[in-house]
């Protein structure tokens, strides 16, 4: 790769806030401070000086989020913003990046293009390309709290186009939430399929916190035991943040402070749950305009605004390893090895680390050699791809600190122009829980290049922790390290307050540290949203077959549809008998009738094939039973789904083994 294409540029758009970089609570400072703050450039970063008071409380109001200051030891997180002004320049490229010019938007601006994102540009503009019936599909889905966020965004849509005279109609906003075929019929919530509380779970969720650690970090480092609190899943997280809301008036409400993390449990799900990457492109695209309307309606609810954002363009390298946005650099990986999903440097890195051992004292916290640091990040850039980089001279702090190198050379930060803002903002909602299912929303609803990235570094900071008895790193150690690395990302930093920084230290931990401790339960998609993908899916089935009717058939479309009524009657008629029949192409037996009882899991089934094949390829841990059709496109089963159940919900289900895509993807090569 010639220096000449290095030098060529990409253009990037983001969206963000000027005031709302940083939590409202570090904005409010005088001019004094302002001018006091000492910053300093250096290379590619705008680095203010160590607070004198860094490892005292601060002399000014704290929320509720900052209360694990005396708990997080943030001399750590104040060394390392050093050590990253000191190792300005490290990067393979010494010119200095162009910095984001951050503007806030027009009125109503910030709601057509969420309108627009959320796959709803028909209610402010009748000639956008979307599918007015498919909106309607999808707005029959919605909670009341959602229907609520989509409304208040529409009116400020419209208002701003009649400021703005504009002559073309738009939807009146009562007409807006009829569902289909019940005109003037309040918007129904999607019930709770398969709920093993009943009604009464909004309530009892939104109000039990239940018991928690004694200390900032978890029990298993601590060594004592830890109580379960559960985890609803299967209700509307704002609309059991309305419920909250409405319990804690005329009382003051009961927050926990964030030297406290409970140990959550979801609650019994018997038709199983859904992680990341369980499900298809489809229906994923539709996952995703569900949980952007959710954490909005969430935020609403809460009356956390997330203030306007704006468009801005940066020019970025579009080729290399450091300092080059992920989507580019998962395309140029995934030329060399298909189905990458985290960058094969980053998985390099990692695995280098895990293999000389993870029991260096100080790992991620003690830098590497400065010089030695850029020498090999240069050195990289020329022989990575090559296959020709002697990793074994490669030692474990430089690894670790260039490992952080990459995370801060992201042109645009690893959580998103987008939703930083969204991100810095959880430590606003006034408990653990709630904080915990606004982090679960804002994770999904991250790029996928994003999303596959931070899970991987989450599940390997997660290892490191494992080995604190060797190397000293806790997972309070760990955050605060790390939030440097990944909030202070390359040419993005505007000049700050010492009170602003100090606060934004403290949120930025402890958000990290949350990430860590939760990423089990971050990645999956909650219950309720797969309810409403489900109800959208049956909705537009019963659309596509209306219209079908409507036509005449030609024979041979009538004698496949009679066909495909034929298997469809028989598989209901197996189901109707208490058997599923499942489908196995790679298998000997390539279709077995399983006879469905209470207990019958999705791994009962996998270990039923198995147990009659020999000689087979692939490994047991390889394999996943498949829902397909039906009410959902494609859904990987986790294993201790209770196939009865799931038949319940999904009673016109195929079910197929085959290989599961995590174990086939090269994101595994770490």
């Amino acid at each position: 790769m010639s220096r000449q294409q290095d030098a060529q540029g990409v253009v990037l758009t983001g969206y963000i806030s000027n005031s709302e970089a940083l939590p409202t609570s570090a904005i409010h400072s005088n001019d004094n401070a302002e001018s006091s703050a000492t910053s300093r450039r250096t290379g590619h970063y705008i680095v203010h000086s160590r607070p004198k008071n860094a490892s005292a409380k601060p002399p000014y109001d704290r929320c509720n989020s900052q209360d694990s200051l005396d708990e997080l030891s943030m001399d750590d997180y104040w060394t390392e913003v050093e050590n990253i002004h000191q190792s300005g320049g490290q990067g393979p490229d010494t010119e200095p990046q162009e910095e984001v010019q951050l503007k806030v938007a027009d009125e109503g601006e910030q709601e057509e293009a969420w309108l627009m994102e959320a796959g709803l540009a028909t209610l402010f503009d009748p000639e956008s390309a979307a599918d007015p019936e498919d909106s309607v599909v999808f707005l029959s889905t919605l909670t009341r709290t959602q229907a609520a966020a989509v409304e208040r965004r529409v009116e400020t849509v419209h208002q701003t186009l009649r400021k703005k005279n504009k002559q073309h109609h738009v939807p009146d906003v009562r007409d807006i939430f009829k569902p289909p075929g019940r005109q003037g019929a309040e918007l129904e919530t999607v019930p709770d399929q398969g709920s093993e509380n009943g009604k009464g779970d909004v309530a009892s969720a939104a109000g039990q916190e239940g018991n928690v650690c004694k200390n900032g970090e978890s029990p298993a480092e601590q060594g004592v035991s830890e109580l379960e609190t559960p985890l609803n899943l299967e209700v509307s997280f704002s609309e059991q943040a309305l419920s909250y809301r409405e319990g804690s008036k005329g009382r003051e409400a009961q927050g926990d402070t964030d030297d406290k993390l409970p140990n959550f449990k979801p609650l019994r799900d018997k038709t199983g749950m859904t992680k990341v990457g369980d499900l298809s492109p489809q229906d994923m695209k539709k996952v995703r305009r569900l949980v952007l309307i959710e954490m909005t309606a969430l935020f609403d609810t809460l009356g956390i605004d997330l203030k306007t954002h704006k468009a801005v363009k940066l020019k970025v390298k579009e080729f290399g390893l450091f300092g080059v946005p992920l989507p580019n650099l998962l395309e140029q990986d995934q030329r060399r090895m298909p189905g990458t999903k985290v960058p094969l440097i980053l998985q390099r890195l990692i695995s280098h680390i895990e293999e000389e051992g993870l029991d260096t004292e100080g790992l991620l916290r003690i830098p590497g050699s400065a010089t030695r640091v850029k020498a090999v990040c240069q050195e990289l850039e020329v022989k990575f791809y090559e296959g020709t980089f002697p990793w074994e001279s490669l030692k474990q702090h430089d690894a670790a600190s260039l490992l952080k190198l990459f995370i801060r050379e992201l042109p645009l930060p690893l959580l998103t122009v987008e939703y930083l803002n969204a991100f810095i903002a959880v430590l606003k909602l006034p408990n653990k829980k709630q904080q915990l299912q606004a982090l679960n929303l804002l994770v999904l609803l991250l790029p996928e290049s994003s999303r596959d990235t931070l899970k991987a570094l989450m599940e390997f900071f997660r290892r490191v922790i494992d080995h604190k008895e060797q190397n000293k790193m806790t997972l309070n150690n760990v955050a605060v390290v790390m939030a440097p690395n990944i909030f202070m990302f390359k040419g993005f930093r505007s000049k700050i307050s010492e009170q602003q920084e100090f606060v934004m230290a403290a949120g930025t931990a402890n958000i990290v540290r949350l990430l860590i401790r939760y990423q089990n339960l971050l990645w999956t998609i909650p219950k309720f949203i797969m309810n409403q993908v489900r109800k959208q899916n049956m909705e537009n089935q019963k659309k596509s077959r209306d219209r079908a009717v409507k036509k005449l058939l030609k024979k041979m479309a009538y004698d496949r549809e009679k066909s495909e009524k034929h298997e469809k009657n028989v598989a209901e008629a197996d189901a109707t008998q208490g058997f599923i029949r499942v489908q196995a192409p790679q298998f000997s037996k390539v279709s077995m009738a399983i006879q469905l009882t209470a207990e019958l899991q999705a791994a009962d089934i996998l270990a039923r094939f198995l147990s009659q094949e020999s000689g087979l390829s692939v490994k047991r841990e390889e394999l996943s039973l498949y829902e397909m059709g039906g009410n959902i496109k494609e859904r990987c089963l986790d294993e201790e789904t209770y196939m009865k159940d799931l038949l319940e919900v999904n009673p016109s289900a195929e079910w197929v083994i085959k290989e599961d895509p995590l174990f086939t993807s090269s994101d595994r090569f770490c």
